[in-house]
């Protein structure tokens, strides 16, 4: 008989155990593209403080945006494959307009770039949207 109330006990405490972790996997953290959803804002934010850089700045703030956007597309494209599309390709533009970009660029280059800039930004807003509810 104590035998088998220790077993009991064995398999009571084991039972508690699993459902202390199962509890602790069900908690409401937020999902990984969340985190890589700040760090890619926070990139594109950088565009802005660029003043004085120039185009080497501009560049190296690309590569940046690069780095994070691939880092979303890589965690979010089995949720949001639309929007982390939009994302790759509007940052590919971006960075293919960037391409060859003289130190002194003619107006139609700087022209492009500004219009591959706000696809980008708008790309990167968008998801921010869809994402919303699941990263507040």
């Amino acid at each position: 008989m104590k035998a088998r109330a220790g077993r009991t006990w064995v398999l009571l405490a084991c039972a508690a155990a699993i459902a202390v972790v199962a509890l602790a996997g069900c908690g409401s953290s937020k999902p990984a593209y969340c985190t890589d959803r700040a760090n890619l804002e926070n990139s594109v934010k950088g565009l802005s403080n660029l003043s004085g850089s120039g185009i080497s700045g501009l560049k190296s703030q690309i590569t940046q945006i690069q780095s994070d956007a691939t880092a979303v597309v890589n965690s979010a494209k089995g949720d949001f494959p639309t929007q982390t599309s939009a994302i790759s390709s509007s940052v590919s533009a971006l960075k293919n307009s960037l391409t060859g970009l003289p130190s002194s660029p003619s107006v139609a280059q700087v022209a492009t770039v500004t219009k591959d800039a706000a696809s980008v930004v708008s790309a990167v807003k968008t998801f921010s949207d869809a994402t919303s509810s699941q990263c507040s």
